[in-house]
């Protein structure tokens, strides 16, 4: 396996950062309001509040057990190593694969509107998308460090930017009086505000990135639970107010018609058509960071696989002196990120992470000896993202059958493959 220079706490808050305000806040804000209307921020508050009890789980269990396959570990040794485990982790591989999607899909969007806008050229999204997978995978091919330094550069740039347009629009909001859209009328019931909040879930799951780099990073018994804790709090912090600007300033209609670039559209009002400009290229430089940094860590998460033989050991060879992994993530991601809509990618990636979170956080809490754990945090966590999943799946069944298929295609095939993995191994070890 790569080792490569340490990092500090700053650059694993990064990492963290990178992963969570990426192509998440940006692709699925929209779809946020849809589901939550004014009750948007509570929606991004609950689902906060689940990944801030997981983060607990991760950071004790990255202290005991740091491994570069991050989660991969975790599940094995709360399960151990069979075809439930197995599946587990395949399934959080392919959830690395649909964010990937989700996150370039978002750099498409706000990319080729910006060109458009700016200067009535048109370029297809999907040539967009492509050409941002192609190039992280190149960064990531170089070394670890050149991508910690990616991510430190595009996180801290993205974060002043967006902490300027929260200033700004909380201070036009107070000016201008709120709206009527965030009064407790204009809320959706509380099953949607859950669910709300569990469909864009996959805005948040990017903190466990930090997971697969704690190998990497110095004084890890003081960094790693810190870099846990800043990442996730900052930003349920920023998407919340990030919401409640959003839905105080743009109306339902025009955020329906802009779903998939509503945060721009959220600048105009404030800043006109630099706002909208400025915003675009944040959001392509946050998206960048994300697709970035969860390629780093999916390829990490497949080298794992292969190493415990849960996925055929040929993937541990190195290609270009990376885990071969890391090209199979970037072609897998190419094909779904030109052809699955935002919805079906987002509910189906919510749906991974809350199982996987859930397992993880139960780990924890059968471990909670070993991890010097309180228990009472660890299985809230995994109470709250089991219940969650089910209100994700109960509302989107009604609304999204298609996500929710995809969903459950994407668990069967995940643990399908493991089942028949180990079937073939072990006949082929009596023959």
């Amino acid at each position: 396996m790569i080792t490569s220079n340490k990092i500090g706490v700053k650059g694993a808050v990064a990492i963290g950062i990178g992963g969570m305000v990426g192509g998440g806040i940006f692709a699925v804000l929209g779809l946020a309001v849809e589901l939550a209307k004014g009750g948007t921020p509570i929606a991004f508050l609950i689902a906060g509040i689940i990944a801030m009890i997981t983060a607990y789980s991760y950071a004790r269990l990255s202290l005991y057990f740091p491994s570069t396959g991050g989660t991969v570990n975790y599940i094995n040794k709360g399960f151990g190593k069979n075809v439930f485990s197995g599946g587990t982790n395949n399934l959080l591989w392919i959830s690395y694969i649909i964010m990937l999607s989700l996150y370039s899909s978002a750099f498409g969007s706000y990319g080729a509107k910006m060109i458009k806008i700016s200067g009535d050229y048109v370029i297809d999204k999907h040539i967009l998308l492509s050409s941002l997978i192609i190039l992280s995978t190149l960064l990531n091919y170089i070394s670890f460090k050149a991508v910690s330094i990616a991510e430190s550069i595009a996180v801290y740039t993205k974060m002043i930017i967006l902490s300027g347009f929260v200033i700004i629009g909380i201070i036009g909001l107070f000016s201008s009086g709120f709206t009527f859209q965030l009064n407790i009328s204009e809320w959706e019931t509380p099953i949607k505000l859950i669910s709300g909040g569990m469909v864009i879930f996959v805005a948040y799951e990017g903190f466990e990135l930090i997971a697969n780099a704690v190998p990497n990073i110095k004084n890890p018994q003081v960094n790693v639970p810190r870099s846990f804790y800043i990442s996730t709090i900052s930003v349920v912090v920023l998407y919340v107010l990030i919401a409640i600007i959003t839905v105080g300033s743009v109306s339902f209609a025009k955020i329906g018609e802009a779903q998939e670039y509503v945060l721009a559209v959220a600048a105009e009002p404030m800043l006109g058509k630099i706002g909208f400009v400025v915003i675009s290229i944040t959001a392509m430089i946050s998206t960048f960071s994300a697709v970035n940094a969860t390629l780093y860590g999916g390829s990490r998460v497949n080298y794992e696989l292969a190493e415990d033989d849960e996925i055929p050991h040929e993937f541990t060879k190195i290609f270009w002196n990376e885990p071969i992994g890391l090209l199979v993530t970037a072609v897998f991601t190419l094909v779904l990120a030109n052809t699955l809509n935002l919805e079906s990618i987002s509910t189906a990636g919510s749906a991974g992470f809350l199982l996987i979170f859930a397992l993880v956080n139960f780990s924890n809490y059968k471990l909670a000896e070993v991890t010097s754990s309180r228990k009472g945090i660890s299985l809230t966590g995994a109470v709250l993202c089991s219940f969650a999943l089910v209100a994700l799946i109960y509302q989107q069944y009604e609304t999204n059958l298609t996500g929710v298929i995809a969903a459950a295609g994407i668990l069967l095939m995940a643990y399908g493959i493991e089942y028949f993995f180990k079937y073939h191994e072990k006949k082929n070890e009596d023959n």
